[in-house]
This record gives C-alpha cells, sequence and structure tokens, in this order.
C-alpha cells in the first residue's frame, strides 16, 4: 500500500457503521497469481453472507483474510471497527504486525473443512481449554458453557467422547461449538461439510441452519449447498478469479442470475 493510499484511508476511512467486517480493495497476491482482486466487502451485524463460485475463485482466502490467517498484499480489513493490519498514527494509517491483528480478530470464529480437534481430549475438554486459556474463564464456569452449547448441537450424550469415538458429522458439530463458546460477533464456515460422509451432511447443515435463524452472529459462509445458501442467507456473493462478479438476494442470485458467470457456474453445479 503506497503512501498516498495510505493517507487517503486516515482521511476518508471505509465506512464501518454498522458493519462488523469492512475490506476495503484487498488483494493478496502470492508472486504473479493473484488469488483476491480488489475485493469490497461489508457484512452487517446479524447478516448472513453465502460465498459461491467454482474451485480456485479465492472463496476460502477470503475468509483467511477475513480471521487474520493471510496478511493482503494492498488494502484494508476491518473488524468490528478496528483495523487488522494497520493502526492510526496522527491522524495516518501505517502498517502494524501480528499483535494488532490478534486484538483485531477476536470478535470473529471460524469452522475449517477438517474438523480441527484434540484428539486426546473429550468433546468437553475440547470446549473448555479455549474457554480457560483464552478467556480466562474458571473451571466450572467452562464446564457449564462447554455442556449447554454441546447440548445446543445435539451432543448432551457426548460430552466424554473423544473424537474418535465419534462420526463425522458429530466431530463437525463438536468444532461449531467450539467456535461458539468464544462468542463471536462473526462466524465464519468454509466448506464445512465438504469432509462429510453424503448421509452426515444433513444433521451439519441442520446445525449451522438453526444458528442462522436463531442468533444475532452474523455468518460468512463458503459453500456449494445452493439449496442451503437460498434457505439461510440475506445476501449471495459470487466469487471468480478473486472478483465478485454477482451479489444480491439468493431470490435473484440463485434463480435468475444476470452474470453470465454465475448462469455457467449454476449450470454446472446442477447438473451434478
Amino acid at each position: 500500500m503506497g503512501d498516498s493510499e495510505v493517507a487517503e484511508l486516515a482521511a476518508n476511512p471505509p465506512s464501518t457503521v454498522d458493519t462488523v467486517l469492512t475490506m476495503h480493495d484487498v488483494t493478496i497476491a502470492y508472486g504473479e497469481r493473484v488469488v483476491v482482486d480488489s475485493l469490497n466487502l461489508a457484512v452487517k451485524p446479524a447478516e448472513k453472507v453465502a460465498i459461491i463460485g467454482p474451485s480456485g475463485s479465492g472463496k476460502t482466502t477470503v475468509l483467511r483474510l477475513a480471521i487474520g490467517l493471510e496478511r493482503p498484499s494492498a488494502g484494508s480489513i476491518l473488524i468490528d471497527g478496528r483495523y487488522m493490519w494497520h493502526i492510526e498514527r496522527a491522524g495516518v494509517l501505517v502498517p502494524a504486525g501480528e499483535r494488532q491483528a490478534r486484538r483485531a480478530r477476536r470478535p470473529v470464529g471460524m469452522v475449517f473443512q477438517q474438523f480441527n480437534l484434540f484428539p486426546h481430549m473429550t468433546a468437553r475438554q475440547n470446549l473448555t481449554e479455549p474457554l480457560i486459556h483464552v478467556l480466562s474463564l474458571g473451571k466450572e464456569e467452562a464446564n457449564h458453557r462447554a455442556t449447554d452449547l454441546l447440548s445446543r448441537v445435539g451432543l448432551a450424550t457426548h460430552l466424554d467422547h473423544r473424537p474418535a469415538q465419534m462420526s463425522g458429522g458429530q466431530q463437525q458439530r463438536v468444532a461449531i461449538a467450539r467456535s461458539l463458546a468464544l462468542r463471536p460477533k462473526l462466524m465464519l464456515f468454509d466448506e464445512v461439510t465438504s469432509a462429510l460422509d453424503p448421509e452426515l451432511v444433513g444433521e451439519v447443515l441442520q446445525v449451522i441452519r438453526e444458528l442462522a435463524h436463531t442468533t444475532s452472529m452474523a455468518m460468512i459462509l463458503v459453500t456449494h449447498e445452493i439449496s442451503f445458501a437460498a434457505d439461510i442467507a440475506d445476501r449471495v456473493i459470487v466469487l471468480d478469479h478473486g472478483k465478485i462478479v454477482e451479489e444480491g438476494p439468493p431470490s435473484i442470485v440463485l434463480r435468475e442470475p444476470r452474470s453470465p458467470r454465475t448462469q455457467q457456474f449454476l449450470r454446472a453445479i446442477l447438473e451434478r
């Protein structure tokens, strides 16, 4: 980011009123390969956004940028009004490091394709450990919150089961409960059913559907489950080569797409 661009951003920062995530002209490139290209994205509190698009279009990278696992090559990211990779000094934005990013991403949770559970811990312990060590909760309060959340995702009878004793769908539900335990304002879901056997997909989607309909948490979901996106999303974004090619309500984007690229992508999905 050049000095003039930084000064302009400091003088006229992207509007963060009523947004939990703002990306302003965000680009990320690996050498000559541009993965996300001048992306502008704003997500409001409680808004549910589905991101769809072909493989390699940059969908997962957008989520990794939103939670601070990737640093943009250019542009700025704000989480709940706080810059992730910049700080303001004397009215000018200057680059910041990992400490600023860690502070900024605290309101964000993410559920990955792989479950990433601690194999030697029970379901309950997988939740209590971050509650104790990240939020500094006492053991009794952490146990109470973990039990409540695991019950909420239908695992009240699996509190003391280790991952190897659970199905893939149950493990993914533990992963969802673990992310919920930190009470994020924004939850990111990255193709969370892609590693599951087909018969287990429904149970995980039902948990996410209930969260979407019953919580005020903002959500961004990368998914190929088109009917699921139509059911829960307030807005659908179609990404291609790191750019937004179409966005709007599911009733328009998924049923009456205007972009030829969206039409082509949906045809390919529906013909599978």
